[in-house]
Parts: C-alpha cells; sequence; structure tokens
C-alpha cells in the first residue's frame, strides 16, 4: 500500500496562487493513478483532480477545471496541484489518494485511508 503525505497549503487571497505536494513513500507509486481530494467544514470530501499513472491523461471537476494543474513525477514520488484564481469556496482541506484504476475512475474508488491532507484558505 504506498503512504502519501501533503503539503504546501497555506493562506492566500482571492485570485492568488498555490502550489501542493503528495510525496509517496513506496516503491509502487508508479503503477496507481493518483488523486486529489478536498473537503471543506460540514461537507463532505469531494474529487478534485486526477492522474493516470504513467501522467498521459488527467480528470478534472468542473469546479477546477481551467484554473487548477495535477502532474506527476514517478522518479520523485510526487504529486502535484497547481492552483491558480483562487476563489474563497476553494477553502477546504486537501488530500491526495492512490488508487489502481484508470483516471475516470478515480473519483468513484472506495478509499479505505485518509492521511492528515493540508489546509488551504482563500480569503476575500
Amino acid at each position: 500500500q504506498v503512504q502519501l503525505v501533503e503539503s504546501g497549503g497555506g493562506l492566500v487571497q482571492a485570485g492568488g496562487s498555490l502550489r501542493l505536494s503528495c510525496a509517496a513513500s513506496g516503491r509502487t507509486f508508479s503503477s496507481y493513478a493518483m488523486g486529489w481530494f478536498r473537503q471543506a467544514p460540514g461537507k463532505e470530501r469531494e474529487f478534485v483532480a486526477g492522474i493516470s499513472w504513467s501522467g498521459s491523461s488527467t480528470y478534472y471537476a468542473d469546479s477546477v477545471k481551467g484554473r487548477f494543474t495535477i502532474s506527476r513525477d514517478n522518479a520523485k514520488n510526487t504529486v502535484y496541484l497547481q492552483m491558480n484564481s483562487l476563489k474563497p469556496e476553494d477553502t477546504a482541506v486537501y488530500y491526495c489518494n492512490a488508487a489502481p484504476v484508470g483516471v475516470r475512475s478515480v473519483p468513484r474508488y472506495e478509499y479505505n485511508y485518509w492521511g492528515q491532507g493540508t489546509q488551504i484558505t482563500v480569503s476575500s
């Protein structure tokens, strides 16, 4: 099982940018599709972006499409989420996770384990 640690969160003004990182511990990283998810206070966790194991395919929630970019560097066992044009409604704890599925199946996969995540707060 892949172990993941998120970092890069913080406080940013609306319209600003942040880049999140997700570091994996295991050698099996390259065989997994990866996804970013977020959870706002009082809300359920929701899918944000996914990327195939090779990095050749990506998939985004409509709410972030055109603003966020997911990427991965398998040599560094790291997945990134570049967030631009941030809005207050992007405020949430952001999590990454891994799944042995195609990128289109990342949102509906049954994830059993979640890390601490990283907090993003977007002010008006």
